[in-house]
């Protein structure tokens, strides 16, 4: 029996990214069930919709969208509604149309759908690409299915689950695979504002490439712009176990008591 793969993103049912990651995946003999967003919905995060109803459309046979749904909600549904509760062997997110690396985790809502399969305990994988410049999908895709290949057989911590960049290179010039950790990230931000011709201001909200000098060795950003796929864990657990030691040998909570 075919295993069961669970493809979302958060740039949508026409991703480039998305239709290259599903062909091979498709191809290498997997069931794909893919439930996107209608469009791009980057930096969505893990956000669940709760202030209107969402319409699920069939594209085709195991191809649907959500229209003004959030990848969190793709998933929520996907697992919910379209699969009615069966559960799927893996969740992969992506490919993603730039880089997911440092503090782009907390923003990201490729991360965030991987994040919401974890919770309800299926393995799952944040697929990125190095830089948005060019990238070669097809190419990319067939890196991550060696990834996707090893979470089946070997799976994932509890509670875990992988955010992954890919480098923008021909694949025959990637140097390997590295386990990495959270950069500090990454983008230097940039606000850019304008006038509208009744003279009110707005403004968007963007970002540049990565800075290297934001970079330290072993840290995703580092691994990528060396030519090295990283492999970042990420927990679902955020609690700084070591931080309630320390607060507690400060006596925090009998400094707060006398307040």
């Amino acid at each position: 029996m075919k295993k069961l793969i669970f493809l979302t993103n958060d740039d949508g049912y026409q991703s480039k990214g998305l239709l290259s990651m599903r062909e091979t995946l498709i191809k290498a003999g997997f069931e794909v069930v893919t439930v996107t967003p209608d469009r791009n919905m980057s930096g969505t995060s893990h956000s669940l919709t709760f202030t209107r109803p969402l319409k699920i459309v069939k594209l085709e046979e195991n191809f649907y969208y959500v229209a003004d749904g959030t990848p969190a909600d793709c998933v929520h549904l996907g697992l919910n509604v379209i699969l009615e509760g069966k559960k799927p062997d893996l969740l992969v997110s992506g490919i993603n149309t730039g880089p997911n690396i440092g503090n782009d985790v907390f923003y990201s809502g490729t991360v965030g759908a991987a994040r919401e399969g974890t919770l309800f305990d299926i393995p799952s994988i944040a697929f990125s690409v190095g830089s948005s410049k060019n990238p070669n999908y097809p190419e990319i895709a067939e890196v991550g299915l060696k990834i996707v290949k090893a979470v089946m057989l070997k799976g994932l911590p509890k509670g875990v689950f992988l955010n992954v960049n890919i480098p923008t290179i021909p694949k025959n010039q990637i140097k390997g695979f590295l386990l990495t950790k959270q950069g500090r990230s990454a983008y230097k931000e940039e606000i850019v504002k304008y006038l509208s011709p009744s003279k009110e201001e707005y403004y968007w909200i963007g970002g540049e490439e990565a800075l290297l000098e934001e970079c330290q060795p072993g840290t995703d950003y580092t691994a990528v712009k060396e030519g090295f796929v990283s492999i970042t864990p990420i927990k679902l657990d955020l609690t700084d176990h070591l931080a309630i030691e320390t607060l507690d040998k400060e006596n925090f909570l009998s400094e707060i008591m006398r307040f």
